[in-house]
């Protein structure tokens, strides 16, 4: 398999990825699907905006070097004119590198986020933390804490899940070009050369 296709494969995976990303960090300021009067009534994971910048933004520019290796002959180990893109490949690797990063960070945050629970309007009229260490998480009769915004507790989990779910898949991708890239970079835009005819790509 060519390792020009391979990483088009996961530039056009990635980048709806970051999208829905993207979108549900977005979501996560409306709790409950409403508009908050105060914003220091957020959560503070919502501020760390691990949606927009680790799963979205840091993952858009790879999803796009990654596109961009399409061109590849296939043909780079093979001694064709028009082939090689080494450098390109190894290129890729860094900005998979850094793809990684961000995704890991919204990994994280999104981890921490659904250990601690969304902060909520509580019994004594306050605005804090309810839960600890996901203790709400197997009991949902604990969920009735939050008085207000209404049906924030499966707002947040349900959002921050994706969030959890789009970075780990994000990373394993990311991983998974580096090792791509790596490749490319001793052996052309291909695998050992097992794409390549003696006239060029099969």
């Amino acid at each position: 398999m060519c390792t020009g296709s391979c990483a088009k494969c996961l530039g056009g995976t990635l980048i709806p990825l970051a999208v829905c990303s993207f979108l549900a960090n977005i979501l996560l300021f409306f709790p409950g699907g409403k508009v908050i009067d105060n914003n220091d009534h957020l959560s503070e994971e919502v501020w760390f905006f691990g949606g927009i910048l680790g799963s979205g933004v840091l993952m858009i520019f790879p999803a796009l070097v990654f596109l961009g290796l399409k061109n590849n002959d296939c043909c780079g180990c093979c001694g064709n004119e028009s082939c090689g893109k080494r450098f390109a490949m190894f290129t890729s690797t860094i900005f998979a590198v850094v793809g990684f990063v961000g995704a890991g960070y919204s990994f994280i945050i999104s981890a921490i986020s659904i250990n601690k629970g969304p902060k909520c309007l509580i019994a004594n009229s306050t605005w804090n933390y309810p839960f600890h260490n996901g203790d709400y998480l197997n009991d949902q009769a604990l969920w009735s804490k939050c008085q207000e915004p209404a049906d924030v507790v499966p707002w947040n989990l349900a959002l921050f899940s994706i969030l959890l779910i789009i970075g780990g898949i994000q990373m394993v991708l990311c991983a998974i070009q580096v090792i791509n890239g790596l490749l490319g970079t001793l052996c052309g835009d291909c695998q050992c050369c097992g794409c390549c005819g003696g006239d060029g790509p099969v």
